[in-house]
Formats: C-alpha cells, sequence, structure tokens
C-alpha cells in the first residue's frame, strides 16, 4: 500500500473540502456565500457570484476528489487553479513568505498537487480500482498547465469585468482580504 500518497491525499483533499465549505457555506467559522462573493470584490474578480462559486466547487469538489484518489489530474488542477489564482491576487505583493501574507504555503500546495498527479494516487484509490495508479509527468505537467491557465483566464475575465465596476465591496470579508498580512479572509474575519 502507498502511504505517502494516501496520507498526502487525506490531508490535502480533506483540507481543500474544508476551505471551500468554509466559502459555500459558512463551516467551520468561515465566510459563506455572501462573504466570498465580497472577498472577489475586494480581489476584483467580477462577477463575484460565478467566481465566489467556481472558487468553493474547486476547492471542495477537487479536495474530495483528491480525498478519493478519483481523476486525480482533473481535480488536482482545479486545486492548481485557485493556488495560482491567490498567489496572483493575494499573497503575490507580500513576497514569498508565509509569516508576511506570501505566496509559500500556495506553492508548497502547487508542488504536493503536481507531484500527486505525476506520482498518482496509490492503489488505495478510486483511479486504481479502475486501473490507473500512476499517471506519469506528462500527465502532471498538463494538470499544472490547465491550472494555471484557467486562473489567468479567471483573473483577466474578472479585471475585464471590473474595469465597468466603480464600488469596491465593504464588510469584514472584504477588509480582510486587502487590508490582513495574510489576505486570508477565512481566518481573519471575527
Amino acid at each position: 500500500m502507498d502511504i505517502g500518497r494516501l496520507a498526502a491525499r487525506a490531508v490535502i483533499g480533506g483540507l481543500f473540502v474544508g476551505h471551500g465549505t468554509q466559502k459555500l457555506f459558512g463551516w467551520f467559522d468561515g465566510p459563506g456565500l455572501e462573504g466570498t462573493e465580497q472577498m472577489m470584490g475586494a480581489l476584483n474578480m467580477r462577477p463575484t457570484r460565478p467566481n465566489a462559486l467556481a472558487a468553493g466547487i474547486s476547492e471542495t469538489g477537487g479536495g474530495a476528489l483528491v480525498l478519493l484518489g478519483a481523476a486525480t489530474p482533473a481535480a488536482a488542477a482545479s486545486l492548481i487553479g485557485t493556488m495560482a489564482t491567490a498567489i496572483y491576487k493575494v499573497h503575490k505583493p507580500n513576497g514569498p513568505w508565509v509569516a508576511q501574507g506570501g505566496w509559500e504555503y500556495n506553492a508548497v500546495l502547487i508542488a504536493s498537487l503536481t507531484a500527486l498527479i505525476d506520482a498518482g494516487p496509490g492503489d488505495v484509490s478510486v483511479d486504481a480500482w479502475f486501473g490507473r495508479d500512476e499517471w506519469g509527468p506528462a500527465w502532471a505537467v498538463g494538470g499544472l498547465a490547465v491550472g494555471v491557465v484557467a486562473s489567468a483566464a479567471a483573473v483577466a475575465l474578472g479585471r475585464r469585468a471590473s474595469s465597468s465596476v466603480t464600488p469596491s465591496p465593504t464588510g469584514p470579508v472584504a477588509q480582510a482580504t486587502t487590508h490582513d498580512p495574510a489576505g486570508d479572509p477565512v481566518t481573519a474575519v471575527d
């Protein structure tokens, strides 16, 4: 049994499910969909509701699939996309170090997900049940590329839609997104 891959999938996938359900439903003291919409507005990711839903569904669904080891390249690509967007829209100005709100944690997740695609989910997985416990480097590069391209498209579309909207969102989640050093509205809301 591939204990390392199973443990990585359980931790990474499980935490993404938690983070996504914070965005969608407000579980685990998260902001819920309304707060996530505020965050998207503060990040100029418009229209806010579709972007909030996309982030929450990508993290919840992608995390669940990674946890199960199902459709691993697609699941990991969806999570890579959300992390690439977080780097670009939230963490990049703060430099690399997470203690200053930087992007190192997001980069570690992207690298881990890419490695998980390459190595495959292991023999205790849905993919293995369907005869695919490994995917290989071409799938890993492809998953990474799909995630980064999807992120770039979401950022570009959000920027384009934002140019016609002038009001800036308010509320505790929007404030935390733009003023908290970590840039994480989920942990910054009182």
